[in-house]
């Protein structure tokens, strides 16, 4: 059974897929655009459960400590390629505003005149105007999601892997572990986990339907 956000809009998100996003999809298979899809995650040091079965009680050490490594990351599903900003505060403006100048100095290099897309969900530290500025200082289009649609934001898999492959019924001794387990299986998505993203991270979306 999977889950559905209470104040999801069906419609605005068919409209949304048809209208906006499939035309960006269709020109990035193209190479006539850069399409990325943009989300943080916060990373809580903690417990993340998996499934065991067995037949006796098994207990599993857990870390203590609510320590917290925040990424901010814009994925390029054409390419494979993941672009971040990371601390163990929290993230605000100004870590969207440097995103968005790392990922123009990067297609500077490979792909000056071709434009930028990143697809965002509407959380206030990016789509604020200070956001918008910066996005259009750099010659970014944001194109923000409908509310309540992380079914049409690719990112979310993205982070879903991440927590499956190297925290779910994971113990890591120390904050300095577990944020290196973290950005290895970040840094191998192009190499490592090659074949997972090709099947995971494929340009098809769920449009959610009314209940």
């Amino acid at each position: 059974m999977g889950q559905v956000p209470a104040k999801a809009d069906p419609e605005a998100q068919k409209i949304f897929l048809e209208d906006q996003l499939q035309k960006r999809i269709d020109e990035a298979e193209k190479g006539e655009r850069n399409l990325l899809f943009c989300d943080a995650s916060h990373f809580v040091m903690g417990a993340y459960l998996g499934n065991v079965w067995c037949r006796n009680r098994v207990f599993i050490k857990v870390p203590c400590g609510r320590q917290r490594f925040n990424v901010l990351g814009a994925y390029n599903p054409i390419l494979n390629e993941l672009t971040t900003v990371t601390n163990d505060s929290y993230i605000n403006s100004l870590s969207v505003e440097e995103l968005l100048e790392k990922i123009r100095a990067d297609y500077n290099i490979s792909a000056p005149t071709t434009p930028i897309t990143i697809v965002l969900d509407n959380a206030s530290y990016q789509r604020c105007d200070y956001v918008k500025v910066a996005a259009e200082r750099l010659n970014i289009e944001l194109l923000f999601l409908p509310t309540y649609s992380p079914n049409l934001n690719l990112i979310e898999r993205l982070w879903r892997f991440v927590k499956k492959e190297c925290l779910n019924s994971k113990y890591h001794a120390t904050f300095k572990v577990f944020k290196a387990a973290i950005s290895n299986c970040l840094d191998g998505l192009n190499s490592k986990y090659t074949k997972q993203m090709d099947s995971l991270m494929t340009l098809k979306f769920q449009v959610l339907q009314a209940l």
